[in-house]
């Protein structure tokens, strides 16, 4: 059998595709048994272009055209339990219309694959990004990962089935990445070849759960009193040893694609001059363009501040963020994301970050920007003012007020 060693290349070749295309791309090699669809912006090219996939021959795969995004989930699911790799995804209160679907889902342990393309709640009417979607499954068992470029977000489809299928976790998995900034926008991205794939990511296998007229087993019975809470902490415990995957997972990837140009060095968050920072801004997903540009411009001007990208929101990297945030003096975080009547008013991100960093003695000083909802841009001078807050609450300024909102009209 050829080895990835033997291989002359991990990689097929480099195409010019929106975050959307590459997706699909991930998904094909990834081998996907069934598909389920009800698109709706903005994820709704990577079902148009998984369908001209398998209309080309291209793909082999069962695609099955939902009447509703509650009746997508459940055709995703069902697939997933009888032993099919299993995709699916959708955008805004589409997913938040298969909420039943999705929190059994977790629940019953399945390991499919989502791509939540981030967009605004409804009402009133949205396209652009906001993390409230994804975010709304943070407390039910499922991984969440954001993509921030489609690279990113190619490799997270192969990543994300490796983790949530493994036996020590099979918890689903939802890709989010940022509607219209990632969605829509194209970069050149290194597809990898089928070869190389099949060496990362074994088949799709659930074992003794699979739901089979063979395997006489209970699904989902009503339990109540008797059971719940045990089953609970199973799913807490599948939470827990999930990050020990992630770590092997990455390891793995490192081995087979890392020689070749795509390697991660911490598989929960990347860090952008960080080394000696003083103050640090922290985000998740597009934003992370412009505040690294905001980023230089400062260090240029002698500042020492640095950004760190969020990837893996649950579970979440707490004693990894404790390390990396635990040697500056102030932090600022970035929400697009909406918390109203949080402690503090802050926004999700910020009150886990806070929370986080809560047990530290000298824990940094942490303030919350909430800015970039609905799709609007955060620009870099935006992000030179968050710095530059941040960078006085990292020399003992605490602002009266913990959470400021940037971007806002006059």
């Amino acid at each position: 059998m050829t080895t990835v060693a033997q291989l002359a290349s991990v990689w097929d070749r480099e195409l010019l595709l929106t975050g959307c295309q590459a997706v699909s791309h991930a998904v094909k090699l990834a081998d996907v048994d069934v598909i389920a669809a009800y698109p709706i912006r903005p994820y709704t090219e990577v079902m148009d272009q998984l369908s001209q996939l398998i209309a080309d021959g291209e793909l082999d795969a069962e695609y099955i055209i939902a009447d509703s995004e509650h009746s997508q989930f459940e055709i995703v699911k069902h697939a997933s339990s009888v032993g099919a790799r299993a995709f699916g995804g959708s955008s805004g209160t589409g997913w938040m219309y298969g909420m039943e679907a999705l929190v059994v889902t977790a629940t019953d342990r399945l390991p499919p694959l989502f791509l939540v393309g981030n967009r605004a709640l409804d009402d009133p009417g949205a396209f652009g990004v906001e993390h409230n979607d994804a975010m709304s499954i943070r407390d039910m068992g499922w991984l969440i990962c954001w993509a921030s470029t489609a690279q990113e977000a190619l490799e997270h489809v192969l990543i994300g089935y490796r983790i949530a299928e493994d036996k020590r976790v099979r918890m689903p998995m939802a890709l989010a990445m940022d509607g219209g900034f990632l969605t829509h926008a194209q970069h050149m991205v290194k597809v990898p070849t089928l070869e190389a794939v099949k060496e990362f990511l074994p088949p799709y296998d659930l074992g003794d759960r699979v739901l089979h007229p063979d395997n006489p087993i209970s699904v989902a019975p009503q339990v109540n009193e008797d059971w719940v809470i045990e089953l609970r902490r199973q799913n807490w415990e599948a939470a827990r040893r999930a990050r020990k995957v992630i770590k092997e997972a990455y390891q793995e990837f490192n081995g087979i694609f890392g020689s070749h140009g795509s390697e991660y060095d911490n598989p929960y968050f990347s860090e952008f001059m960080t080394e000696d920072a003083e103050a640090v801004l922290i985000g998740i997903g597009a934003v992370c363009m412009p505040t690294r540009t905001a980023a230089r411009r400062l260090r240029e001007k002698g500042h020492k501040v640095g950004y760190v990208n969020l990837r893996w929101f649950r579970p979440f990297p707490t004693e990894e963020l404790r390390a990396c945030l635990g040697r500056v003096k102030g932090v600022g975080v970035i929400d697009r994301d909406f918390s109203h009547g949080s402690p503090d008013d802050g926004g999700i991100l910020m009150n886990d970050v806070r929370s986080c960093l809560y047990p530290l003695r000298d824990r940094p000083n942490v303030i919350n920007f909430m800015g970039g909802l609905g799709g609007r841009d955060i620009s870099i001078d935006e992000c030179i003012n968050m710095y530059e807050r941040t960078l006085e609450v990292a020399r003992g300024h605490v602002p009266a007020e913990l959470v400021s909102w940037t971007g806002l009209r006059e």
